[in-house]
């Protein structure tokens, strides 16, 4: 990692058993940056499982999150990527996943490249429009700071001082998993979430996440 920028570790809850909390005041929940007013970021585990993925986010330069849909793998790792950008810790917020749904082939969908894969990245906007206004999102993509990068065109960059989101790489080839993995630069982490149970590609049992995860249990 970069030696003036360094991830810096917050709060996980002490306790690995009890989970319950009072509700928090409005106040509690704004932070102020700047002239404005936000929501703060909160990465609050509901079991234990999530406490470990939180500690992994905390600790690790390379996540992997597998497991079933709804079980908070893309919700934590964006909360995450937003904390640390406010933060200030990183520059950039990368969002990838592979271009495969079950019904439809990218190229059916209108618009340009980026405009096709919106559809896919939605669930991630959908977490940001909760701490962004929409016009700073966009201010954010056109200055880079967000950046929806098409997993086939991943190959030969190199991610520095970022938080780099793969999603749904359940559904990726071999070769683009292992492109993937090796784009992270200085100060940079790359979360891989996915569920193997639901692989648009080829055999679930051959996916790269599959024996990539078998690999690290």
């Amino acid at each position: 990692m970069s030696k003036n920028r360094k991830m810096a570790p917050k709060s996980v809850p002490q306790s690995r058993t009890s989970y319950q909390r009072s509700e928090p005041t409005q106040a509690a929940n704004v932070v102020k940056l700047g002239n404005r007013n936000y929501k703060k970021v909160e990465m609050l585990p509901r079991n234990t499982a999530q406490e470990t993925y939180v500690e992994a986010l905390l600790e690790k330069r390379m996540v992997f999150a597998v497991g079933p849909a709804g079980t908070g793998k893309t919700l934590l790792a964006t909360l995450y990527a937003i904390q640390q950008l406010r933060t200030g810790y990183i520059e950039k917020i990368v969002l990838t996943r592979p271009a495969v749904s079950v019904d439809e082939e990218l190229g059916a969908l209108p618009g340009t490249l980026i405009e096709k894969l919106g559809p896919f990245i939605r669930p991630i906007i959908d977490i940001f429009e909760e701490y962004y206004a929409r016009e700073e999102i966009s201010r954010m993509m056109e200055n880079g700071t967000l950046e929806i990068c098409p997993l086939s065109y991943i190959r030969g960059r190199t991610f520095k001082n970022s938080v780099v989101i793969l999603d749904e790489a359940q559904s990726t080839t071999p070769n683009q998993l292992k492109a993937a993995c090796t784009r992270i630069g200085s100060g940079s982490k790359m979360i891989i979430t996915g569920d193997i149970k639901q692989a648009d590609y080829g055999d679930r049992k051959s996916t790269r996440l599959n024996s990539s995860h078998a690999n690290i249990s």
